[in-house]
């Protein structure tokens, strides 16, 4: 790419950033959590069809999503929103395609009182946008709607099909991705600007989600030593769970990329219920788990790792042993991935990064679950997961730094111009 072009692609993305952080506003003041997200999508499919965007929109399917090894199960919570792809064909095909995808499915904000800025406005405090999503990853959907508007303002558009991904179901399962690949979608690359520090992901940990329940025997808590109290007996489980956690930790080194890392799995209990009265010795609890795990290693090996566990710690407990704990997969059954280095598609992407951010592009391990796992694992393709500075996502008072996006935008575009090419609008 020479100098003129390259300087004029990243002046369209100053001009056009105005508009970008206001479209990215707009993203952030929907509350689209978890089967809530039919707004945001017939926003962004309005959207991209006005922009000139041949239009798919489709469901996922159970049946189809369970059935690979790379789907996850059906609970009542899971999402039916549609997934919205919008399609950009070129005059001419000379260039190499593309998938940029993001998802716009968004975390719950925990309770609004313990927000300093409201969770759904946007706010802009200097560097900072906040907000659910704000970060992880509705700046990232702006991005690549503005990275390809970036070229239309100088009158180009990519020389290569490019398909623009909008999924949901990226924070429970990962079905939304894996459906766009189920119907058939593919690219010589893949691009997804998750909040990432303006790094690479080089390695990314697979994530599984299930439930476990445990009953009770009720007694009044005046007899409470005749009885079985369920949720003391779900501690214990937890506690035998934790093994697991400390045991693939001591794992750590046989596995490239999170040697150094201080604790690449983390196992969550994000959620505890139980009981059905103050003074009765509870007769159930039910806990949600979610666990990492390493690159390479199958999601349903590992999930039978930790139901044998639990099995096992049952059967020595006086109480478990007539009443086994039930575990039940509800949602990620997701393998990580390792992106090789010395692709073409890497190689161009560090060279827009250089120019846009005046330094080497560096990478780095997640233990985090990303979509990026569904293009490198079944289409096998260079999948570049890289985005800009981002704090508190999952948290309260979420926020994307501006000046990164910008420059990350820049980044994008440039890599755009060069991987797929470039012609007349």
């Amino acid at each position: 790419m020479n100098a003129e072009l390259r300087d004029a692609i990243m002046r369209a993305v100053d001009e056009g950033f105005d508009e970008q952080i206001a479209y990215t506003q707009k993203l952030v003041s929907y509350p689209s959590q978890r089967g809530e997200e039919f707004a945001i999508q017939d926003f962004m499919y309005r959207d991209l069809a006005a922009r000139g965007f041949k239009m798919d929109r489709f469901d996922m399917d159970e049946a189809q999503l369970t059935a690979h090894e790379g789907g996850a199960p059906f609970s009542s919570d899971h999402s039916r929103a549609p997934i919205v792809v919008g399609i950009h064909h070129p005059k001419q095909e000379t260039g190499r395609s593309l998938i940029l995808q993001h998802h716009l499915d968004v975390v719950p904000v925990g309770p609004e009182d313990m927000w300093e800025q409201a969770p759904y406005g946007g706010a802009v405090v200097g560097d900072r946008m906040y907000g659910r999503g704000a970060g992880d990853m509705k700046a990232g959907a702006g991005a690549n709607v503005f990275a390809l508007e970036a070229l239309r303002r100088i009158g180009l558009q990519p020389a290569a099909t490019v398909y623009l991904q909008s999924v949901v179901e990226e924070e429970s399962t990962g079905n939304g991705a894996m459906q766009t690949f189920l119907r058939g979608y593919t690219a010589d690359a893949v691009l997804i600007p998750e909040p990432e520090d303006n790094k690479l992901v080089r390695t990314c940990g697979g994530v599984l989600w299930f439930e476990v329940e445990v009953r009770g025997i009720p007694v009044h808590v005046r007899e409470m030593g005749e009885g079985a109290n369920a949720i003391d007996a779900a501690i214990r489980v937890i506690g035998a769970l934790r093994e697991i956690e400390t045991k693939w930790n001591a794992e750590k080194h046989q596995h490239p990329g999170y040697e150094t890392e201080p604790k690449p799995i983390n196992m969550n209990i994000g959620i505890i219920e139980g009981g059905d009265w103050g003074s009765s010795v509870p007769a159930w609890c039910r806990f949600q788990v979610r666990v990492s795990i390493y690159p390479g290693q199958k999601a349903q090996d590992k999930l039978r790792e930790i139901t044998d566990h639990v099995a096992q710690f049952a059967r020595g407990d006086r109480f478990l042993a007539q009443n086994p704990p039930r575990v039940t997969q509800n949602g990620f059954n997701a393998e990580g991935y390792y992106l090789e280095p010395g692709s073409e598609a890497e190689a161009a992407l560090a060279r827009a990064h250089e120019n846009a951010f005046g330094a080497p592009l560096e990478t780095l391990t997640t233990p985090a679950y990303l979509d990026a796992r569904v293009y490198a694992l079944y289409n096998r393709v260079p999948t570049l997961c890289y985005g800009p500075v981002s704090r508190n996502i999952h948290g309260f008072d979420e926020y994307v730094s501006l000046e990164s996006l910008r420059s990350v935008t820049k980044a994008m575009a440039l890599f755009i111009a060069d991987w797929c090419g470039t012609e007349p609008v």
